[in-house]
């Protein structure tokens, strides 16, 4: 797979609510924008049922913040 820097980005928004006058961070919605080439859209929909067990912040937190993950994938068209 090659990519360039347009190739992946995110969205990410964290919920918050208030306990006790003091705001916490419940949730966390992340939203991976991809372009990639037809074949390899195996490869990155393992990969993305994968990285959070790889990811440190995701391991720090798993269980404290409710974190979600989707994929926008956009399949690059042949040349």
């Amino acid at each position: 797979m090659s990519f360039d820097e347009d190739s992946l980005y995110a969205d990410v928004v964290g919920e918050i609510e208030t306990e006790n006058k003091v705001l916490v961070i419940k949730r966390i919605a992340i939203t991976l924008h991809l372009s990639a080439d037809e074949e390899d859209r195996e490869t990155v929909e393992r990969v993305l049922e994968v990285y959070e067990d790889s990811c440190p912040v995701a391991r720090s937190i798993r269980g404290c913040i409710g974190i979600t993950s989707q994929l926008d994938l956009t399949i690059r068209q042949a040349a």
